[in-house]
């Protein structure tokens, strides 16, 4: 077997212990394993004995041999010899590469793990055969973990191997470590670097263990799996493909005020976990602009919610008590799985250590459509979500938020747009970073946006607020209406863009209006009714936006 011809997508990793095999032989749940799909199997067995080892070894590879797939053992040379097996895996802590290549030749195949940037650099460079990257999520399988470096993590090893000269940047690469069918689609999706232009820069499989061996049918486990990898995710939209430049916004303004009108017809249902202070005057917003709010906590209802074909979830982290992070992940994992749109709102994310944590568990636990944040929240959206990594421009003791005020800018206009676009590009997300002047990304797309009030600055939750209009307008949009004039987008940014210019306008109707922050409110209310009302009768022209720019790539 040519060991450079090997397929890793559906890489198996053994497991005999009473606490994941139960009663069952390993030798019946590899061949029902092989079955299903499995393309490679790593027997792997830290506690037998020598002559056991070979044993189990030899019936192994009578099974992958009739199918045509490679056995690596894990650690043991000398048993993967006895046996004739292709290859072996090794570990950090494992007999070294060269002493492994010596001992079985040429022609076997050698693998090793990298829990980090300068392990998986170094292996390739030494001439391994592949990389096991991980652990990717915490798991019990594997008591000896290093690290848990997540989706991001595993992003920034991927990126920088990308970055060494061939034949060490094509080298084979599987991630391992807590990897299932629920996480499968989006640690493939999320872990692609952000320009993902050659094929040596993505996953080349997925390693796993507990998710097959630990199955109680192996062979529809895998078959599972091997679909799974096969397929995108469902979260993953086809955005409308922009020209290149991307268009001046008086192209996508006129779009704006139709987007308004289907979203007063369709009445989509704007799901919000948010913090307890803001959830009155956000549920207000929510029906002023023609939408329907839920302000449910309850992790339980995520998944019936996430069914309706008009909704989409706000996760804002102004409170973040008790069990309310495990309860994001599972509503989160729900939208994901039902490919309905994600918001997240990393409020005050830069102010304590434990916000910091939160944002990275967030960005592993599932895809987001859209961020919103100031600056510091951003920033620090940027700095969480790099895998273990700072660069100059975001380092973590550089953003410090007081409380969840935006405070003032520390970025200058560039500075600040590439920030949003690489983070756009990076998350695969659509970024709205908040502030006197707005700026929004879908890293081929940039616009700057001078609209609002001071006065949206001097109320309780308005930037929580903005959070549950773009749910709502995301909610509608690449959907049709009946009666309304223009065709279904799936464009994000587009969604985005309209719910930020509905409200920062009409923030500007209720300001000339009012006296101060006291009467801000009712006012602002009052206008979004308004404009909904006007916009539901045609008359977009109550949408004329002229502050809205884009940010042109310098030469």
């Amino acid at each position: 077997m040519c060991r450079n011809a090997v397929d890793y997508s559906l890489y198996l990793v053994t497991d005999s212990t009473h606490a994941i095999l139960g009663d069952r032989d390993v030798v019946d749940v590899v061949e029902d394993a092989v079955a299903g799909g499995v393309t490679i199997v790593q027997y792997r067995d830290k506690k037998s004995d020598t002559a056991t080892l070979v044993h189990t070894a030899t019936r192994i590879h009578e099974i992958t041999q009739r199918h045509r797939i490679p056995l690596l053992i894990n650690d043991r040379v000398d048993v993967a010899l006895a046996i004739g097996a292709e290859g072996v895996h090794l570990g950090q802590d494992d007999l070294d590469l060269h002493t492994a290549r010596k001992a079985l030749g040429k022609d076997a195949i050698i693998g090793l793990t990298a829990c980090s940037v300068e392990e998986a650099c170094e292996a390739a460079q030494a001439g391994a055969d592949y990389l096991g990257i991980g652990t990717v999520f915490a798991t019990p399988t594997k008591e000896d973990t290093k690290s848990i470096i997540g989706t991001t993590g595993l992003r920034r090893v991927l990126t920088s191997l990308a970055t060494l000269p061939s034949p060490a940047a094509d080298i084979p690469k599987v991630c391992i470590g807590g990897i299932n069918a629920r996480n499968l689609q989006r640690v493939l999706y999320k872990s692609r670097p952000a320009h993902d232009n050659h094929a040596t820069q993505a996953l080349n499989g997925v390693a796993v263990v507990s998710a097959i061996m630990g199955a109680e049918y192996p062979k529809e486990a895998a078959s599972q799996l091997r679909r799974l990898i096969s397929t995108p995710p469902p979260f993953v939209h086809v955005f409308s493909r922009q020209p290149s430049p991307p268009p001046d916004p008086e192209v996508l303004l006129p779009k704006i005020g139709p987007l308004w009108e289907k979203l007063a017809q369709a009445k989509p249902l704007s799901h919000n976990m948010t913090n307890t202070v803001v959830q009155n005057f956000a549920a207000n917003v929510a029906l002023a602009i023609g939408a329907s709010p839920i302000m449910s906590m309850n992790p339980a209802e995520a998944a019936d919610l996430a069914t309706i074909p008009t909704s989409a979830l706000v996760l804002n982290m102004g409170t973040l008590i008790g069990d309310t992070l495990s309860h994001y992940k599972i509503a989160l994992s729900a939208y994901n799985d039902a490919g309905r749109p994600t918001l997240l709102d990393p409020v005050g994310a830069g102010a304590t250590a434990v916000r910091r944590q939160a944002v990275r568990e967030l960005l592993d636990a599932g895809h987001f459509d859209v961020i919103k944040g100031n600056e510091a929240e951003i920033r620090t959206v940027s700095a969480q979500g790099a895998g273990n990594h700072t660069t100059s421009m975001e380092s973590k003791d550089e953003i410090k938020q007081h409380g969840v005020d935006s405070g003032s800018r520390a970025l200058d206009a560039g500075s600040a747009a590439q920030l949003v676009k690489a983070l756009a590009l990076r998350e695969r997300s659509v970024i709205l970073m908040t502030g006197e002047t707005d700026l929004i990304s879908d890293g081929t797309r940039t616009y700057t946006v001078k609209h609002g009030h001071e006065y949206l600055g001097s109320i309780t939750g308005s930037g929580c607020a903005l959070g549950t209009v773009i749910s709502s307008f995301l909610a509608i949009d690449g959907i049709e209406s009946q009666g309304i004039r223009n065709e279904p987008t799936g464009d994000r940014l587009l969604a985005v863009l309209a719910a930020l210019l509905a409200y920062e306008l009409a923030a500007e109707k209720a300001a000339a209006k009012a006296g101060g922050p006291g009467s801000f409110i009712p006012a602002f209310l009052d206008a979004l009714y308004a404009m909904r009302q006007d916009v539901s009768g045609g008359k977009y022209e109550v949408l004329n936006p002229s502050k809205v720019e884009l940010v042109r790539e310098t030469p």
